[in-house]
């Protein structure tokens, strides 16, 4: 008899659930998952993230909860950890700061459908999965088995990085997850004194790669060092510096996606 595919499932009590990838690693993805999440927040929307990334979580953090634990609900389910009024559960709660994770594939899907599965979110509007770099089984087994409401593919303007995004575009196409467009993240430097703009990984990389694979352009994040100064703290740009440029990228990137979502 043939082996079909897992039959997708809705996440308990979450009304949509988006992931945001890059398919490779280094270009800011997580930061721009978790200012995503705590925008969405912003505009009113129940919130959570969720940090699939079993061997490097970042969203403890990045949200300023390493050292914390999640607690048991009454139905032996994961309780959500909360900051900024976003709840968030990771692998980083679970195996402490420091530890790393060091397993084989069995035990790697087995705490992943934990995080899937066993996750008392307590009724959301919307769910960020921030997706581990590449394009295998974590990746594959997350979009095989959840019902996903869209997608977002991040880049920085760089050919090398963008080689990789498409490969995590055509991957989400290949799956049917819908998505809902890139972002270019690091796309200008703005000096911190004087505000001058620099191109330092070029300027229209993620625009140019929108229009030949007919995808939604969704925004700009320029590179600056009050975002990642911001991250390493634990208070992310929008906690941070909402009304700053760059709180305000974040901040329309997630209007136009909510939107999408008809949150």
């Amino acid at each position: 008899m043939q082996r079909g595919l897992p039959t997708k499932r809705s996440l308990p009590t979450v009304r949509k659930t988006i992931a945001v990838s890059s398919a490779k690693g280094g270009v800011g993805k997580s930061t721009i998952a978790v200012n995503l999440a705590l925008a969405f927040a912003r505009l009113g929307h129940r919130t959570g993230i969720l940090d699939t990334d079993i061997f490097g979580p970042s969203i403890p953090t990045l949200l300023s909860l390493n050292g914390q634990e999640p607690r048991l609900s009454g139905k032996n389910q994961l309780l959500p950890v909360v900051n900024y009024g976003v709840k968030s559960m990771s692998m980083g709660y679970l195996v402490g700061e420091d530890k790393p994770v060091v397993w084989r594939g069995l035990m790697v899907m087995k705490a992943l459908q934990q995080l899937l599965w066993e996750v008392e979110w307590g009724g959301l509007d919307v769910l960020v999965m921030d997706l581990p770099p590449g394009t295998g089984d974590t990746q594959l087994t997350i979009t095989q088995q959840v019902v996903m409401d869209g997608a977002i593919v991040v880049s920085t303007p760089q050919d090398i990085a963008l080689k990789d995004a498409v490969k995590g575009v055509e991957m989400m196409r290949k799956v049917n997850v819908p998505l809902l467009g890139m972002i270019q993240n690091m796309s200008v430097f703005i000096c911190p004194n004087c505000d001058h703009r620099t191109h330092i990984f070029g300027s229209e990389g993620v625009t140019q790669a929108c229009a030949k694979y007919d995808l939604p352009f969704l925004g700009d994040i320029p590179l600056h060092a009050s975002i990642c100064d911001d991250a390493d703290r634990g208070k992310p740009t929008v906690i941070a510096e909402p009304e700053s440029v760059r709180g305000q990228a974040f901040m329309a990137i997630a209007e136009r996606v909510a939107q999408d979502l008809n949150l």
